[in-house]
This record gives C-alpha cells, sequence and structure tokens, in this order.
C-alpha cells in the first residue's frame, strides 16, 4: 500500500468534476495508492478543495498559504479554524520560494513565522516549500520551534546538509518524480542517505509528472511508479518501501486515521 503524501487533486485539469475525479482516484486505487494528501495553498480556495475532496475518506486536507501566493493574503483567525477540521491533518503549504518570488521576500517570511505559530498552536505538523531560500527555512523553523510539531519538507530539490539540518528539527523528507528526471544526481544520492523511518514519496500531481510519463498531467497513480525508482535507489524492494513510507505518514501525520479493512 502506497500513500500520496502531497497532491493537489483540486487542481486536476482531468478532474473538474466529481465523476471524473472518482475515476482518478479509482486509478490510483489499481496501483496500491491507498490515501492521499490534498494540500492547500490559497486559503481563499479551502473550502472549495474541502467540499470538492469530501465524499473521500481515504484523501486528507492540509490548510495554508503557499509561499507564491502570499499577495492574496493570510487570515490568521479563519486559518485557526480551518486547521481544527477534521480532515485537515497538517499546515500548509508554507514556506519560502526567492527562486520565482523574490520580490515578496518580507511578506513571505511573515506569513511563514504566522503558519509556524499556528502550527505549534495547535500541534499539527507543517508542510514545507523552499526554494534558494535554504538558510532562512532553516532559520525561520528553528526560531519558531518547529521541532515542538515536525512536519516535512516536500518535493526535496536541496542538497544532503539541507536534508541533515531539517531531519535534526525532527522532519521528514518527501522524493517526487524529481527523482526520476535524468539531471537529479544529486537528489538521488540524497534520497539514498535519507534514513528509513524518515521518508515519504509524493506526486505532487498534476505538477512534476515522472518518467515514464513526461509531458502528461500528474496523476496520484503516478506515485507507483517514483516510489518503484525510490526503492531501486534504495536498494529495497518496493514492497518495503511502501511500507516503511505508509508507516512514516501515519506517523508524522497523527491525525490521520487508517480506513477499517474492507
Amino acid at each position: 500500500m502506497l500513500i500520496d503524501s502531497h497532491c493537489h487533486l483540486d487542481r486536476l485539469k482531468s478532474a473538474p468534476d466529481q465523476p471524473s475525479l472518482r475515476q482518478v482516484i479509482s486509478d490510483a486505487h489499481a496501483r496500491d495508492v491507498a490515501y492521499f494528501l490534498c494540500v492547500n495553498v490559497r486559503q481563499q480556495g479551502f473550502t472549495s478543495m474541502r467540499d470538492k475532496m469530501a465524499e473521500f475518506e481515504q484523501v486528507f486536507l492540509s490548510a495554508g498559504v503557499h509561499p507564491l501566493d502570499v499577495q492574496e493574503g493570510l487570515n490568521t483567525s479563519e486559518l485557526n479554524e480551518f486547521v481544527k477540521e477534521r480532515k485537515v491533518i497538517a499546515v500548509g503549504e508554507t514556506g519560502l520560494d526567492y527562486f520565482y518570488a523574490n520580490e515578496t521576500k518580507a511578506l513571505q517570511q511573515q506569513c511563514f513565522e504566522e503558519q509556524i505559530a499556528l502550527a505549534v498552536d495547535v500541534n499539527k505538523p507543517l508542510i514545507i516549500h523552499t526554494r534558494d531560500a535554504k538558510a532562512d527555512t532553516l532559520h525561520f523553523l528553528r526560531n519558531g520551534h518547529a521541532d515542538k510539531v515536525g512536519g516535512v519538507l516536500h518535493c526535496f530539490t536541496e542538497d544532503w546538509e539541507m536534508a541533515k539540518a531539517a531531519l535534526n528539527l525532527g522532519f521528514y523528507i518527501s522524493a517526487s518524480g524529481i527523482a526520476t528526471f535524468k539531471n537529479a544526481g544529486e537528489l538521488r544520492s540524497v534520497i539514498r542517505k535519507v534514513p528509513q523511518d524518515r521518508l515519504l514519496v509524493e506526486t505532487d500531481s498534476p505538477y512534476l509528472a515522472p518518467v515514464p510519463h513526461r509531458g502528461k498531467e500528474n496523476q496520484p497513480a503516478f506515485v507507483r511508479d517514483v516510489a518503484e525508482a525510490m526503492a531501486e535507489l534504495r536498494g529495497d524492494s518496493y514492497e518495503e518501501l511502501a511500507a516503511y513510507t505508509t508507516d512514516n505518514f501515519f506517523r508524522l501525520f497523527k491525525d490521520a486515521a487508517r480506513l477499517a479493512a474492507r
């Protein structure tokens, strides 16, 4: 059994309605994907995302504001209510992105600080996006005592030094389809080194489709391809990697409930 620990089901162009979303989830189930974490990036889009996922008990949610969406605003009182909802198991996606939006650096930092504080207050882990902001990301996590709740550096693309620093803060590392790209040698080296009990697997669907699906809209079903590639890198069987990444997910996201066997 696999878990797609980071996807954006509400952003799939191929699933604009419930019947097509049901098919996406069915296709993923056919490839051993049992659970999904649908990640919020715009606070203004949370309620529509929540409502669209309401019928799917195997789909967990997060609530937060992405660093590339901070100009749309962060209402901490409202977000505080969202993160307390039953299916919401994490705060985020939050973090810092100086690669695409260096001009909003100060606002990103403010929103990041506020979301770290919120996560600590409600005792839920963080989902972190970081790009070209290694030192500042670690600074705000340390200063905000994010180690009290932990979290995950999703779609990891940084170096081993960044990974080690995050691991020391109690964070997990999640690998996406980028690990299958030809130019991702350094990332593959990091994936080999991450301790077994701190590794997650994701698609970041609908973005970053893995080999052999490059050029297509990424689907949660493709997390199987990512997992198989990661298992080969680490010298594990697919079954071993699926088992320990699933256990890791439920250990980190303690509010996520396993469904009863059917």
